[in-house]
């Protein structure tokens, strides 16, 4: 019996520490004809009796449409967020699994024709001059790390910073929300 409870446990754990979104559902939020609409912001109704219904997760990506440089409503984008080590473009371990189901979507031949914008998001924590050079170096980061390790040509990546324009989470000054620290995946065709 001992041998049976030890993988589960392992497994659990695995899981537990993967908060972020599946290569699959990055793949299904990034490609033209996914499933996210205008009409439902990325949200997927739940079944009745889900047992994930009573209790959500934290929410730690969301599939959004694009609102830098213009109307891109329809765009398909996902925001990811990459864990650096603070105030600067460092990637963690934890950012590196992140970026490893990002690169293996991005390879896949269902996205491996498409280019993308790799834009990188701070909160307001900060002046906005700053956060906007640790965005840039951010965003270059994840490119950098996405060339290197999937070999993805430099030219179907495009890394792009704002810095705490277009906060996910509308906050005041100086205001630390992970949620605004975020790396946002565009696809902007081919």
């Amino acid at each position: 019996m001992a041998l049976f409870v030890a993988p589960v446990a392992l497994m659990s754990t695995a899981s537990a520490q993967s908060t972020g979104p599946s290569a699959a559902q990055i793949i299904q939020a990034l490609k033209p004809s996914g499933h996210i609409s205008s009409t439902t912001r990325g949200i997927v109704p739940l079944s009745p009796g889900d047992a994930s219904a009573t209790h959500p997760p934290a929410m730690k990506t969301s599939p959004t449409a694009m609102r830098i440089g213009g109307n891109h409503a329809s765009t398909p984008s996902i925001n990811l967020n990459i864990d650096f080590a603070m105030g600067s473009a460092q990637l963690t371990p934890r950012a590196k699994t992140e970026l490893d189901r990002l690169g293996h979507a991005l390879t896949d031949p269902t996205l491996a024709d498409y280019k993308f914008k790799v834009i990188g998001h701070t909160d307001t924590t900060g002046s906005a001059t700053t956060n906007l050079t640790l965005s840039q170096q951010r965003a270059a980061a994840v490119d950098q790390y996405l060339q290197t390790k999937f070999n993805i040509s430099p030219s179907r990546l495009a890394a792009l910073g704002v810095g705490e324009h277009d906060l996910l989470i509308p906050t005041g000054p100086n205001t630390p929300d992970r949620a605004n620290r975020r790396v946002q995946i565009v696809n902007i065709g081919k």
